[in-house]
């Protein structure tokens, strides 16, 4: 297995060379000259070699993943030997970039159509389809009749075709594969395509290709597209592309500036920002954000503002995007869902109103300004805090200097097998062995052990008769097959995207409100949060509904937002770290030349910085802090580790887990990127022995006897539950609702634990890696335990901790109380170093 970067850029003559007469013609007519990208791929593509492509926005990397598979077509059509057959599958993780490829593809070759016209060539027609899930059964039927000879779909129909006994013989001479935005499939639905592919190679041998924004590193995602024990070449010229970022402050002082100052200098900034370009994109890091920025750009008599995310219906969502690219909008606010090559046109400028918490992100989103190659992308991060301010801070010196966070595909998901091994059922009968070393070619599955295999294929021809759980294969111990109704559950059930619902908030029996399920999954029990301007301590949880307690005068611990928060990547979590104790030495000049910030934000991140360190100390790579303070009822202990909200979250659940057992005490936890708390109530003292031991715990397994108390394993188990088809979304016909399949996984899940199934094993896994980023987590906890520990008792918190404590407490308070609480804080900071003096 050979992964190789290509060093070699191919001359136009030389691509020329190897195409078709009508498609040299068209190209050298319409583009002239091909751009990086194309000079690197296109030639190797035409010699069968898989090639990973990572190039920006408006590279014409879409053009060199189809250039030589299209040329490849038109042969055929002049030879009279195209038949009526698939030969080249794109596959993409969304739906409408999909009909947008449909419309790139569809108009090139009908204009090489008409250049082989005039050359007296006469062509075939190329047929160009869509099959996703909004596709009709009407259209389906005429795909049968007339197949595409290049289809468009998504990972979830792929794995339905190769099930449909009809529609899978038009594949089995598939010549190219080409995955889109590869880097948004470095999930579970990225898992389950891998199998797809290796299905599909099965009964065709075809070339892969993918395409990626900023991701790294390379290297994993191409084994990723590849699959094992095969070569991948690397196309990178991602750093080709002229990229500049500015980090700006819409006011001088975070702390002393009135909340209507702020935002009233925010907007003028952005009106400013807007009027000096042609078209602007803003990102906000959550949906309300997105809608609350676009309405206030109206008031500012801003025309032609138009807002994207993902809870707007499809058809308003595509009148934007067709908007944007006919050039009537100004300006389009959006969370994440214009961070995908959906073609939007031209963008001068690309806003980003607070840190995206990771390199990748940014440079995915202020991709899509500069469109083509030449021009250059042009980003602004605008700060909110000081915490925000140094983020960002660091953020662009990464990304001016090429330093990006690195993903992690999930390994060896029994879920996503579970479902696989059903559709590869309805294909044939099996050997186990043939099977087993089908499923380990798929990367995520190369070190999928034997016995996991065989507890999957035991689990799917058992039954559970009491819990109406009935087999979809049959296997004997060597050989496995289809069972009953095998196929109607896997074509009603297929795909990994769970089914989400509000989750019903009732204290005694009445009903008090609602909260989204991703934020019912965080609650562990004791943990208190507002609704509907109450306050509410959370005793548990049952099927659709979760039980509470009206409490008074108790601060909230976890903030109703925080489920749409995103986290901060752990590499840059380490740089921030770095760069704390970095500005702690040097002068605000080196600062500002190093970081290329302005005067403003040099003496901001300087003032703060030196405040911390006289106050508490600057926590650093050779100094940790923990600091403790009395508020009300509650003592806190805040624990600084910057290691974004994921590791971090894993350790304070450790933790409190601990602690909790030692002191007999409901321990609570608040957790942001740079800090967690351990809370207790006022008449609970930790000691420093105590403190210390939580250096030298089995941090894995009080993780885990966290995990099996809270509300997240009861639903991540049903999620689990439905990809590996223990409990259906769907049977004969009927949608089972998300309430009933929420019970039904409540009903199984002591069972599967009891007997250690493999879909309870696989949901302890999911929350351990996938959520709650567990090998950081430890890489860090070991890490600290190299450390200094310094230990502070402060009479209230310092200023690296105030947005931790006044997190919470947003959603009780308007956002000036929040500043006059970080106002109050700040001056009690500043009068205990007074007094030091």
């Amino acid at each position: 297995m050979t992964i190789k970067y290509l060093e070699r850029e191919y001359s136009d003559e030389e691509i020329y060379e190897i195409l078709e007469e009508p498609v040299r013609v068209w190209f050298k007519s319409k583009y002239k000259s091909f751009t990086p990208p194309q000079r690197y791929a296109i030639k190797e593509i035409h010699e069968k070699k898989n090639v990973l492509i990572c190039s920006p926005t408006g590279s014409g990397k879409t053009l060199s993943a189809f250039l030589a598979g299209i040329n490849e077509l038109i042969k055929l059509s002049m030879e009279k030997k195209l038949e009526d057959k698939v030969y080249i599958i794109y596959i993409s993780p969304l739906r409408a970039l999909n009909n947008d490829i449909e419309r790139n593809l569809k108009e090139p070759l009908k204009e090489i159509c008409e250049t082989a016209k005039n050359l007296g060539i006469e062509l075939d027609e190329i047929r160009v389809a869509v099959r996703t899930s909004d596709t009709t059964s009407h259209q389906k039927q005429k795909m049968l009749k007339k197949p595409p000879h290049i289809l468009i779909t998504t990972p979830e129909s792929l794995a339905i075709s190769l099930n449909s006994p009809k529609f899978s013989q038009l594949l089995k001479d598939v010549k190219y594969v080409i995955v889109d935005e590869i880097h948004a499939l470095t999930n579970k639905r990225g898992v389950h395509l891998s199998l797809s592919l290796e299905r599909l190679n099965r009964i065709s041998n075809f070339v892969r290709i993918g395409l990626s924004a900023t991701i790294s590193p390379l290297e994993e995602i191409a084994k990723f597209l590849v699959g094992v024990g095969r070569d991948c070449y690397i196309v990178d010229v991602s750093y080709r592309k002229e990229i500049e970022i500015k980090v700006l402050s819409p006011v001088d002082d975070f702390i002393y500036t009135p909340t209507e100052e702020i935002t009233k200098k925010l907007y003028s900034l952005l009106k400013k920002l807007i009027e000096e370009h042609k078209t602007v994109l803003i990102f906000t890091n959550t949906r309300g954000a997105a809608e609350r920025v676009a309405f206030h750009l109206k008031q500012l008599g801003i025309k032609g503002v138009g807002t994207h995310h993902s809870s707007l219906s499809r058809e308003v969502r595509l009148e934007v995007e067709e908007k944007l690219k006919r050039g009537e909008l100004k300006v389009v606010c959006t969370s994440t869902s214009l961070e995908l090559g959906i073609d939007i046109g031209s963008i001068d400028l690309v806003i980003l109103l607070g840190s995206p918490k990771s390199v990748a992100r940014a440079l995915q989103r202020i991709g899509r300004s500069g469109h083509r190659l030449h021009e250059k992308s042009k980003g602004i991060i605008i700060a909110f805090d000081r915490d925000d301010l140094i983020e960002n801070t660091v953020l662009a010196y990464d990304a001016r200097t090429g330093k990006i966070d690195k993903v992690k595909i999930p390994r060896n998901c029994l879920d996503v097998l579970s479902q696989h091994i059903v559709g590869m059922a309805l294909e044939k009968v099996w050997n186990v062995d043939e099977a087993y070393n089908l499923v380990k070619r798929a990367y995520p599955y190369k070190d999928l052990s034997k016995e996991d295999f065989l507890d999957v294929l035991k689990y799917l021809s058992g039954s559970i008769e009491e819990r109406r759980v009935y087999s979809k294969i049959w296997f004997d111990g060597e050989k496995f097959g289809k069972k009953g109704r095998a196929r109607v559950i896997y074509f009603m059930n297929v795909g990994t995207i769970p089914d989400e619902t509000a989750v019903e908030v009732y204290e005694n029996n009445k009903l008090v409100g609602e909260v989204e399920e991703e934020f019912a999954e965080k609650l562990m029990k004791g943990d208190i949060f507002v609704l509907g301007g109450k306050t509410y301590k959370f005793l548990g949880g049952r099927g659709n509904r979760i039980r509470v307690r009206e409490v008074y005068n108790e601060k909230p611990t976890i903030p109703a937002w925080f489920s749409e928060q995103l986290p901060l990547a752990y590499d840059l979590a380490l740089d921030v770290e770095r760069f704390r104790g970095e500005a702690k030495n040097i002068s605000i000049d080196e600062l500002i030349e190093k970081y290329e910030i302005d005067e403003k934000a040099g003496k901001a991140i300087k003032g703060y910085i030196e405040e911390q360190d006289r106050y508490a100390i600057v926590p650093t790579e050779e100094e940790m802090l923990i600091e403790s303070f009395e508020e009300e009822k509650r003592r806190y202990y805040i624990f600084h580790f910057v290691a974004g909200r994921r590791a971090n979250e894993a350790i304070a659940r450790a933790f409190a887990n601990y602690v909790s057992k030692v002191k007999r005490a409901n321990v609570r936890i608040m957790v942001n990127d740079y800090s967690f708390a351990l809370v207790l109530s006022k008449s609970r003292r930790l000691s420093k022995e105590l403190l210390g031991q939580l250096f030298n715990i089995d941090l894995l397994s009080n993780l885990k006897e966290s995990i099996e108390r809270s509300e997240i394993i009861k639903r991540r188990f049903r999620h689990v539950a439905t990809r590996g088809f223990l409990i259906l979304r769907r049977y004969l016909n009927k949608k089972i609702s998300v309430e009933r399949q929420q019970f039904n996984a409540e009903a199984l899940l002591e069972y599967c634990k009891k007997v250690n199934h493999p879909l309870y094993r696989e949901t302890i896994r999911e929350i351990l890696e996938d959520y709650l980023d567990i090998e950081n987590a430890l890489n860090y906890y070991e890490k600290v335990k190299e450390r200094k520990i310094i230990y502070k008792k402060l009479s209230s918190p310092s200023p690296f901790a105030f947005n931790l404590v006044v997190m919470a407490s947003s959603d009780v308070i308007f956002m000036e109380d929040k500043r006059k609480m970080i106002l109050e804080l700040h001056k009690k900071v500043l009068e205990a170093i007074k007094g030091k003096k």
